[in-house]
């Protein structure tokens, strides 16, 4: 027998990085962390820097780095607009330990030229793309 899916779209606004059938979702909502299966009741969320993990037809799964963004959930089709989205096999490890390097400055520095709340987003993201590459090597 089948599993049951939904279509999924991942787009970012330079490209979109997944469209396809996909047994469940996962991402990390303005309230925590949601799975979507097909049947989800409709949703509307914002989403914040982290993964999104994807299984395929067939138990195959995918992760994509997300830097935040909307989640609307639809009978039958699931769509993640993303500030910027990337595949995690096409993180760079050390630009995101440079970003993290530097973001943890500024907020050492509060005389800097970025606010704290600028640094703590950029932090923010820098953790979560470490995060996932750890995952992905595993």
């Amino acid at each position: 027998m089948a599993a049951m899916t939904v279509h999924l779209d991942v787009v970012s606004a330079e490209e979109k990085i997944f469209s396809g059938r996909v047994e469940t979702l996962q991402v990390t909502g303005s309230e925590g962390e949601l799975g979507i299966y097909p049947g989800h009741a409709p949703l509307l969320t914002n989403l914040k820097p982290g993964m999104v993990r994807l299984v395929k037809q067939h138990g195959h799964e995918e992760f994509i780095y997300i830097a935040g963004g909307v989640l609307e959930v639809q009978p039958g089709n699931v769509t993640v607009l993303a500030d910027v989205a990337v595949r995690a096999k096409d993180l760079d490890e050390q630009a995101a330990l440079e970003a993290k390097r530097h973001a943890e400055e500024h907020i050492a520095n509060p005389a800097s030229d970025l606010s704290f709340a600028e640094a703590a987003s950029e932090l923010a993201a820098a953790l979560a793309q470490l995060k996932l590459i750890k995952k992905v090597r595993k």
